[in-house]
């Protein structure tokens, strides 16, 4: 008997194995990551998440309004909407509300910088507070975010293709004084 469940054992172990590769074969390609070298220090990368088919043509930001001598995190998350109707987004703070979306009056996403507070001495770090990107059409899309900090250096554009999907970093409540949210972000592209 104890043969029995051992025998099913490896072979669920191969079924997971194989169903794990089989899946991984029906994933998207990407063929490159843009990323930004001003990113706030804080917190963790979470999921990446991509367009299944189609590219991303629009965003909303997940913003946190000013908390006057509260904490405030200013953004939090931010989502991407696909051209065959997918909402995408990867990890997002609690705080703060998701504002319209923004979508490229021609074309698709295909580079951005992120406006990012520098890390204060003394003070209330809020990390990234805002993201602007650029279309297929040349047009230029600021978010709905603060006046925090300075945006920092464009991103390259996508060499092929354009932004298919979105890996953020973002530090969670961590019940201390001084919480950040959306601290960095990478967009991936896809032809």
């Amino acid at each position: 008997m104890h043969r029995a469940v051992m025998d099913l054992s490896i072979n669920t172990v191969v079924f997971l194995t194989l169903s794990c590769c089989l899946w991984d074969a029906d994933a998207r390609i990407i063929n490159f990551i843009l990323t930004v070298p001003n990113g706030g220090p804080w917190g963790d990368w979470g999921f990446g998440q991509t367009c299944h088919t189609g590219h991303a043509n629009a965003f909303s930001l997940k913003m946190q309004k000013s908390q006057g001598p509260g904490d405030d995190t200013a953004m939090n998350g931010i989502r991407l909407f696909c051209t065959n109707g997918e909402v995408i987004e990867s990890i997002s703070g609690p705080w703060g509300e998701w504002t319209e979306i923004q979508r490229c009056p021609k074309g698709n996403l295909k580079s951005f910088s992120l406006r990012v507070e520098k890390k204060l001495l003394a003070g209330d770090d809020t990390a990234a507070n805002n993201i602007e990107f650029s279309c297929e059409d040349g047009s230029v899309l600021t978010g709905h975010g603060t006046e925090w900090g300075e945006f920092g250096p464009k991103s390259l554009p996508c060499p092929a293709g354009f932004i298919c999907g979105i890996q953020t970093k973002v530090a969670l409540d961590k019940e201390t004084l001084d919480d950040t949210g959306l601290n960095d972000v990478k967009f991936s592209c896809c032809d």
